[in-house]
């Protein structure tokens, strides 16, 4: 447990370790406390494939009836699917089992409010503090609550998903898409629906496996080499990758080349200003500057936020924003629901194909081009915020761009980086961008230099 005292929730809810630091001893009290949070409320239930969520699930629904919350189990199914299911049937809130994209020994618990979102960082603080301070309340016996079955989620969210987009004129193209759910539960979801789209689909891995046997959870381009070989042999228009939770999607076009998250979402923005002009779009300061060129090129403006798809989502809210993504492969379309939605993502890049009458690749190749590196340099947890104040005062020196959002993002006319303290690791993150690979390489050594020079300083 002590592994979970200093913070219980990370980037993206509570993750651990199962049956070490994530025990369901432990799932059962904090899910006391998320239902203390909530006093009593109906609160719906889900879970993802891993071979620990229906264990886990189980304890999370007695600890929240024994809060009196009623509580619906809508079993397993893709994450935004879930979100969605909160939202539609005004639940006060929700709980999903799920490690996204983590290895298989992983598990975690993400927390929703009634709009599906996950709960803001302050709304976090105060079921840690239940926890720690043992406040959970505990009904007596006669207002312990219902746990029930809730079926039919998934054919909700797909029918849902359907809505935002042309279904006759993507039908009419015949599009052929190679699905790689990486043995995750967007097996549930994404080949019905684009089988309902017209497409013929070919899928790989797409049996639910909580072990992940065929490629790691994570959806990274050295994970996808086996769906690329098969989007090029089947002569596919297509293929796509989800993680675990199917809340991320990442593309391979018909030559089988596979494209990082960032380039997907910032053809999704273009099309959407070049629909939408004026509109706001919402990214991390992670993501590459090519966010940032295609809002400027289409009457877009672009609102950066600290990493964390949670920081996205309330940004997203509170500004009333319709578009929103990471470079991990994450969209987050408003119309829908402003979260990470892997299906509707690539519902969205089939409406494009199909609108344009042009190849996925082609449509990429028209973006501006970046090339990206990253790096990481050794800090001390205790020496990070120092280092960070430190690298400010240079950075003002020097008089130069920079924003403190998340690190330091450092812009030039050319190029950026970000200097980020991890949130996990005892580390410094470094992100270098360029439109030559030089100058990329160059950025990194110089900041890489830099900040070591720093930490020596301050140790």
């Amino acid at each position: 447990m002590k592994a979970l005292r200093r913070r219980l929730f990370g980037t993206n809810g509570i993750r651990g370790v199962v049956n070490e630091t994530l025990t369901p001893k432990f799932a059962l009290r904090i899910a006391e406390a998320i239902g203390t949070f909530f006093n009593g409320g109906e609160i719906l239930l889900g879970y993802d494939g891993r071979t620990s969520s229906p264990a886990l699930a189980s304890a999370v629904a007695s600890g929240l009836a024994a809060t009196s919350c009623k509580v619906y189990v809508a079993g397993m199914a893709p994450t935004p699917a879930i979100q969605y299911a909160v939202k539609k049937h005004g639940f006060d809130g929700g709980v999903i089992i799920t490690a996204s994209h983590n290895p298989p020994e992983y598990n975690g618990i993400k927390v929703l409010g009634n709009d599906g979102v996950e709960i803001s960082r302050k709304q976090e603080i105060e079921i840690e503090e239940i926890y720690f301070e043992e406040r959970q309340k505990r009904a007596e016996w006669s207002r312990v609550g219902e746990i029930k079955e809730l079926p039919g989620i998934i054919d909700d969210y797909i029918e849902a998903i359907k809505t935002h987009v042309n279904i006759e004129r993507i039908k009419k193209k015949n599009f052929q898409v190679v699905v790689d759910p990486g043995n995750g539960v967007g097996a549930l979801a994404a080949p019905r629906l684009l089988r309902e789209l017209g497409c013929k689909v070919f899928t790989i891995n797409a049996n639910i496996d909580g072990t992940f046997p065929s490629r790691p959870s994570e959806p990274k381009p050295e994970n996808l080499t086996d769906l690329a070989a098969v989007v090029k042999a089947v002569k596919a228009d297509f293929g796509v990758a989800y993680d675990g939770d199917a809340d991320r999607a990442i593309f391979v076009d018909e030559n089988g080349t596979i494209h990082w998250g960032d380039r997907s979402f910032a053809l999704i923005e273009k099309e959407f200003l070049k629909e939408n002009p004026g509109e706001t779009i919402v990214t991390p300061v992670s993501s590459s500057s090519l966010v940032k060129d295609i809002a400027e090129a289409y009457n877009g403006k672009v609102v950066w936020t600290r990493v964390g798809s949670v920081d996205v989502s309330h940004k997203m809210k509170e500004i009333n924003a319709k578009l929103g993504g990471e470079e991990n492969g994450g969209v987050f379309y408003g119309p829908h629901q402003p979260v990470r939605d892997g299906a509707m993502t690539t519902a969205l890049i089939l409406d494009i194909l199909a609108k344009t009458g042009k190849k996925l690749s082609e449509l990429l190749n028209e973006l501006p081009k970046y090339f990206i590196e990253k790096d990481k340099v050794e800090c001390p947890d205790e020496l990070k915020e120092k280092a960070l104040e430190m690298l400010y005062e240079e950075l003002r020196k020097e008089n130069l761009k920079f924003d403190t959002i998340d690190g330091a993002k450092i812009w030039f006319e050319d190029s950026s980086i970000l200097v980020r303290p991890s949130g996990t690791e005892p580390i410094f993150r470094l992100y270098a961008e360029a439109k030559n690979r030089e100058r990329t390489s160059e950025l990194i050594r110089e900041y890489r230099e830099k900040l070591t020079e720093i930490i020596k300083k301050l140790a």
